[in-house]
């Protein structure tokens, strides 16, 4: 009891020394919004693929080119300077144009890219969220259970305590001192653990929202939500943002696909080149040129054949998708229904009469009534409806939580 007490004094001592960071959930979601490590990689995406599309929609640069000939070294270069030597310049530009819309398809491609990687941050931003609330609430949970927990410590310790006095009286059998000591020994271990429980909490809980060095001060300061009896309607699953993201990707495919086709259309070269001619009678000459690829040995039979198998892919990553967008919503549904019914079966009956029982059981020991064994089955009873009620509302608020992200796509309030 004197190790407990000893604890617990030095946890409260480090709680004056520190105070406590008390978080509601919309403080936590404040926080979790300007430090969270996945959404900002998710943005850096984002920002990648703008560029990519002002890349897409670029022309190809012009060629600018400078040939110097007929140079011989046999018969000299003439005398003077540069411009009278006898040698041939030429100066020449050429310019790709682009034919069979394949900048067009380029830009479309880069389009749904970039609407893909703007549906991936709001799905990075769903899940995370989501990974948010049910590390809010298992702190809450966890500062629970460490509530039960230390509570019955104290109770197994006083109860040793009176059970001295009551031995030395001859009140109390040596047999019954062991078992209060071996229960309060149960308890303490169960006090400590869960208080290593809480601070796994508050160490997940920390992540999230930017606060890692301060993990140890973080309290849940919310009450659980309550449980409401409303139909759960849930929107459509293709406006959820991962299956948006993996629509948009196969836009992305069939533009690729048909930017694949496009290079079949032959692009032209166009040149234009001037000539300073110091040889004999010096002469500017100007001429231009068109050149274009030649399909002798492939037409991109393989570019076009890996766009297709690309396109096939997305399509079914998008079915994929859409599937398992279904599903969680179906489980999420049938979660939260399960948990709603089970919150209400214990709260509204089982721990109000194992709170009962105990207390009855505490009055009739303290008469002489009733034997130790049945007082401590009632205590452990108690502890544990106490404990499954606590992990009754955790669920029900995480199963709600999901619900809302999965079905909804909406902010917990």
């Amino acid at each position: 009891m004197r190790r407990f007490l000893l604890v617990t004094f030095l946890f409260s001592a480090a709680a004056l020394a520190e105070p406590a960071i008390r978080l509601s959930l919309p403080e936590a979601e404040a926080l979790w919004h300007e430090h969270n490590h996945e959404v900002r990689l998710a943005r850096s995406a984002v920002d990648g693929a703008r560029a990519d599309l002002v890349a897409a929609g670029q022309r190809p640069n012009p060629q600018a080119s400078m040939n110097v000939l007929s140079i011989s070294p046999w018969s000299g270069y003439g005398a003077g300077g540069w411009k009278d030597k006898k040698m041939d310049t030429q100066l020449r530009i050429d310019q790709v144009l682009e034919r069979g819309g394949k900048r067009e398809l380029r830009q479309k491609g880069a389009e749904a890219r970039l609407a893909a990687a703007r549906r991936d941050l709001d799905d990075t931003g769903r899940q995370q969220l989501m990974a948010l609330q049910l590390a809010y609430y298992d702190l809450l949970l966890a500062q629970d259970r460490r509530t039960v927990a230390v509570e019955a410590a104290e109770l197994y310790g006083r109860s040793l305590e009176a059970g001295k006095l009551r031995h030395r009286a001859g009140d109390a059998s040596l047999v019954e001192m062991s078992r209060l000591q071996i229960e309060k020994s149960r308890a303490d271990n169960e006090a400590r653990q869960s208080q290593a429980d809480l601070e796994g909490a508050q160490a997940a809980l920390a992540y999230l929202v930017g606060r890692e060095t301060e993990a140890e001060r973080l309290v849940a300061a919310d009450p659980w939500p309550p449980v409401e009896d409303r139909d759960l309607a849930a929107r459509p699953p293709e406006e959820r943002a991962d299956v948006e993201a993996a629509r948009q990707r196969v836009v992305a495919a069939e533009a690729a696909r048909d930017l694949a086709k496009a290079q079949k259309r032959r692009d032209v070269t166009v040149g234009l080149q001037v000539e300073h001619n110091l040889q004999n009678n010096p002469t500017n000459s100007y001429g231009f040129g068109v050149s274009v690829p030649l399909f002798i040995w492939h037409e991109y039979e393989g570019e076009i054949g890996r766009a297709e198998a690309d396109l096939d892919a997305a399509r079914g990553l998008y079915a994929r998708t859409l599937a398992q967008a279904v599903g969680d919503v179906s489980q999420a549904k049938s979660a939260l229904q399960a948990a709603r019914e089970r919150r209400r079966r214990l709260e509204t009956g089982l721990l109000a009469d194992a709170e009962k029982v105990a207390r009855a059981a505490e009055f009739a020991y303290a008469k002489g009534a009733m034997g130790l064994m049945d007082l401590l089955d009632a205590r452990r009873t108690l502890r544990q409806v106490q404990v499954e009620a606590a992990t009754a509302r955790a669920d029900h608020a995480k199963a709600l939580a999901t619900w809302r992200l999965q079905a909804e796509f909406g902010k917990t309030k």
